[in-house]
């Protein structure tokens, strides 16, 4: 059999799919070999990868609210460079995978942020995995870049949404993209806010730069997976169980297709 690899990507409350692709493989006996994620991706993929089940990832995204991941700062936060400091999210990752490093996970696992300093992609696969998971889902502007190793990160997205090409060099033979965010760039009602206004800013642009990177990297996947969670927002946590469910009733849709992938022949 040969060895599998998911780049799960970001995705906000739609990140739940991610969830239901991991529970349709795990009814099928599959387990991936390498895990590589971005923002929620990578706070899915570095718990499971961590040894964190299914169930208690689900339960704790029933749980979520969004006052849990929202930490203001007092009147000084729009002097900053970000409204929320993001600590919250710190403490969830921690109350679930503690202090693990990279090298104690059950599952190779790594995530990608982006360096505002240098402008440049980094694969994070070093060091505590909550604090890099934290980097990975540091959206700009929302959240202040975290600081690490001289590095100013922010989410993973700002230029890699799915981190395929990261999995395939991880010594995947197989590599399934999970993409939860495919048609986030199509045409919307209403912008009502201008807080909103950033966020759809991002995901016109984030979505052809996932266009182009599914053509330049065909190299690097075998298989792009992309379920229809229309009418889902990233932004609302309410949305995360129904993401979960589609998310499920999709992966078991394609399971055959990965498995056939997997043989040896």
């Amino acid at each position: 059999m040969k060895t599998l690899g998911l780049a799960l990507g970001s995705g906000g409350a739609r990140g739940a799919a991610h969830l239901g692709l991991l529970q349709a493989l795990e009814e099928e006996n599959i387990r991936p070999d390498f895990i590589t994620g971005c923002s929620m991706g990578a706070v899915v993929g570095g718990g499971y990868a961590a040894g964190v089940t299914v169930g208690d990832l689900l339960a704790t995204v029933r749980e979520l609210k969004a006052s849990d991941l929202l930490d203001l700062d007092g009147l000084t936060t729009f002097t900053k460079l970000g409204i929320f400091k993001g600590n919250k999210i710190r403490k969830i990752l921690m109350s679930k995978i503690g202090d693990v490093t990279f090298d104690k996970l059950k599952i190779p696992f790594s995530c990608v942020a982006v360096d505002i300093l240098s402008g440049k992609l980094v694969e994070l696969n070093s060091g505590e995995v909550a604090e890099a998971v934290r980097a990975s889902s540091a959206i700009p502007t929302v959240f202040r870049p975290v600081e690490l190793n001289g590095m100013m990160l922010v989410d993973g997205g700002t230029l890699c949404r799915v981190p395929v090409r990261q999995c395939k060099n991880m010594g995947a033979d197989v590599v399934v993209a999970f993409d939860v965010l495919a048609n986030t760039g199509e045409s919307v009602d209403k912008v009502p806010n201008v807080f909103l206004k950033i966020l759809r800013v991002y995901d016109i642009m984030d979505y052809h730069r996932t266009e182009i990177a599914k053509r330049d990297n065909k190299d690097c996947y075998d298989l792009w997976l992309a379920p229809a969670l229309e009418g889902l927002s990233q932004y609302e946590v309410k949305d995360a169980e129904k993401a979960y469910e589609l998310g499920y009733e999709y992966a078991k849709q394609h399971v055959g297709e990965i498995l056939s992938l997997l043989k040896d022949f």
